[in-house]
Formats: C-alpha cells, structure tokens, sequence
C-alpha cells in the first residue's frame, strides 16, 4: 500500500478523510499489544482536537459506567451517518465511544465480544469491546418512548489504514489473505448470533421490491429509464442460481474493502465494523468483498467492470493464505455465481431507491435527487454484473486453479 496514497485512518467503525500523509509521517516500530491498539499517525493529535460535538449530547449516565473513563471529555470523530462516535481520553488510555443507530438492538454488542473474544484468544488482532465496570456490554439510556431510547457502547482503538479501493494485485492479494485467516480462526466457533438480522442477501426479496417500485412509479420522472434498467435487472435476476443450500459459515457480513485494516507495508491486519457478523453461504460473503475490491471505479459511474487481475490476486492471495478455512468444492466452484448474485441483487436495490427515494444516501452536492444518484448507481452495479457475465468463464477457472 502506498504511504502517498490518501488513505482514511480508520478508527473504529467510523472514518475520516484525512489528506495525504506527508513524508514526517510516524513510522510503525511496535507491534500491537492485545485488547488496546495505538493509533501511530501524525494526524491523530489534529482528530483528536476537534470540537465535542453540539448535535449529540453523551448523556452523563454513560461514561459513568467506565470508572476509568469517567473524567474524559467526549471528543466527535468522524462524520458517519449510523453510529455516532466520540474519543475519550483520561490521560492514559483512550477508547472510542458510540451511540448505536436504533437499527442496531444491544445485543449485536454481544455478538461483537463473543467473536472478537473467540479472536483474541486465537492471537489475532481485533477492535475489543470495553465492559463496564458491573460487566454490561452497553449502557442503555431511556428516551420518553421506546424508540427514542439510545444505547451506547465503549470500543478499544483499532490501528491501521483501509482504502477506498484496491490500486494494486499486490493490495488485493493482501486482503484476501486476511479474510481467509479470518475466516480459518471462526471456523471452529460454537456460537448462535442473537441479533439476527433477517433478509440478509434475500436476492428474491431485493427483485420483488423492484418490480413493485417499478409497477408503483411508472409516472415517476426516472420511471422510463429506471424501468428499462430493471426489466434487465428482473430477466437477470430470474437466471440467478439458488445457493441457499450451501452451508452458511460465520462471515464478517460486508466485506467491502474500507472495511479491511493494513499496516504501512500492506500486510492485513485486521477487520473492523463489525456489527454485521452473521452466519452466510462463503460464496455471497466472498461474492460482496470480491464486487467490492475488483471494481477499481466504486460505486458511483454508469460503467464498471470486473478487474480480473485483481480478482486473480485476491483469490489466490486467499487460496494460499498461510491460514484459511476448509472448503468444499461445491462452495468453490459456486463462487462467480455469488458474486454475479451480489452485483444483481445491489443493482435492483439501487434500481428500487432510484423510484423509491427513500432508504440509500446520497451526494446533493453532485446529484439533482436520490433518485439521480441511485440510478447512476443502479447502472453501474448492473454494468459491473454484465461484465461478470460475459468474463464467467474465466473467472470460474482462475477459482478452479487457485483452490486446487
């Protein structure tokens, strides 16, 4: 990975664009300790000053309950839309805080601590959660109703830095290791998730939404062209294989590449945002990385396309991992298919949201509307299928070299 790039150092699930790193730049001369990780960036001292946030409030019944961090003035970090997220510092140790989005119920904390314990005790590096002091996973804070109550959580630092996108096979060879050694030291876990989060790569359900957002907004201002777009997706859709009887293995659950830490030589450290931890068939949790990381242009242009050099790396950078799960070989040889499901099902959500106009965010400093945005979108998740499609093949029989 290279230092001149512009990188997001990544605390914890939030991120900030961060510009690029100048040549003064802290080099990385100790390894990370357990349950704590440093930060080693010159730009922390500038993130750290930033201003307590004035539009969320931590309630003074929360840090509280972490004795140790009692005296701390929450610091905002970040600009994330679903958690909020605040530094604390008492001195000697500092901690992320965060209020959870009402999407979130407490229990996905301990779904967080179960895996990431099962991880610490197997010598990998991982973000931790902070108990309190009576042993609570989260601290939950009651709002005059139901749903205006919050629920707040304490996380050690994660140290590293994540990309945007792959620039290089040799980045994404990296990363496919690190999922593999992720996924090797699960594998063996005897653990029933309790926040289940349902529907999760429904691709049935995702093509129903469509064609009810189409038949619903046929006088829709992008109704013509949205509606071209997903007569397409639906016929596609349609010819998707079923993987739901391969077997569902413990998964990360979004493995899109920001999602992923490095250290300044490249090598993978480890995963973080971790509230989507779940059980998947391999194919469509390797299916949503490999859409993520072979397509150099993201999400936001009407014309992508499978980087097959970067698909080559990963898989055989997974294949060869040094620590990587077993795998069957229906579960191989499914794996272009989980990823042509990926890039079907994301293009009918976008296709829906561009009628829809209700659930993805969008960019109003470039784009007219919602639906503006997400139809580009739309289109470049359906391009990035096609090119799937056309180069299947191949694909199937780099996975079939790579995993003999």
């Amino acid at each position: 990975m290279r230092k001149n790039s512009v990188f997001r150092t990544l605390l914890y699930f939030r991120r900030v664009s961060v510009p690029d790193p100048p040549s003064s730049r802290r080099s990385l001369d100790e390894p990370p300790s357990q349950g704590r990780v440093c930060l080693k960036t010159s730009f922390f001292s500038s993130l750290l000053s930033f201003a307590p946030m004035n539009d969320v409030e931590v309630p003074a019944a929360v840090l509280v309950r972490w004795s140790a961090f009692a005296g701390a003035v929450p610091q905002r970090f970040g600009t994330g839309l679903i958690n909020r997220t605040f530094v604390v510092d008492n001195g000697t140790q500092r901690a992320v805080l965060q209020r959870l989005h009402p999407i979130f119920r407490p229990a996905v904390n301990d779904d967080l601590d179960a895996v990431t314990a099962w991880l610490h005790k197997k010598g990998r590096a991982t973000p931790r959660l902070i108990r309190t002091d009576d042993g609570a996973s989260c601290v939950a804070v009651a709002g005059e109703s139901e749903s205006e109550g919050e629920t707040w959580r304490l996380l050690s630092f994660v140290d590293g830095m994540s990309a945007d996108r792959l620039s290089s096979p040799e980045q994404a060879r990296a990363a496919g290791i690190l999922v593999a050694s992720f996924h090797a030291a699960v594998e063996d876990l005897n653990y029933a998730y309790l926040h289940v989060r349902e529907g999760v790569h429904d691709t049935r359900k995702h093509l129903v939404k469509l064609a009810r957002a189409l038949a619903k907004h046929r006088k829709h201002r992008l109704g013509s062209a949205a509606g071209a777009l997903g007569k397409e997706i639906l016929d596609a859709g349609a010819r998707l294989p079923d993987l739901s009887a391969l077997p569902p293995r413990h998964s990360h659950g979004d493995l899109k590449i920001s999602n992923l830490l490095f250290d300044d030589a490249g090598k993978g450290l480890c995963l973080c945002d971790l509230d989507t931890l779940q059980k998947l068939p391999w194919p469509l949790e390797m299916g949503d990385a490999l859409r993520s990381w072979c397509n150099p242009k993201g999400e936001d242009v009407e014309a992508a396309a499978v980087d097959v050099d970067l698909f080559r790396a990963a898989i055989e950078g997974y294949c060869t991992a040094p620590k990587r799960p077993f795998l069957m070989p229906d579960e191989t040889a499914h794996l272009v298919d989980g990823l042509l499901t990926i890039c079907v099902e994301l293009s009918a959500r976008f296709c829906a949201d561009a009628l829809d106009e209700s659930y993805f965010g969008w960019d109003n400093q470039k784009y007219k509307t919602r639906g503006d945005h997400n139809l580009v979108r739309a289109r470049g998740q359906w391009s990035l299928a096609k090119s799937v499609r056309d180069r299947k093949a191949e694909l199937e029989a780099i996975v079939k070299q790579a995993a003999r």
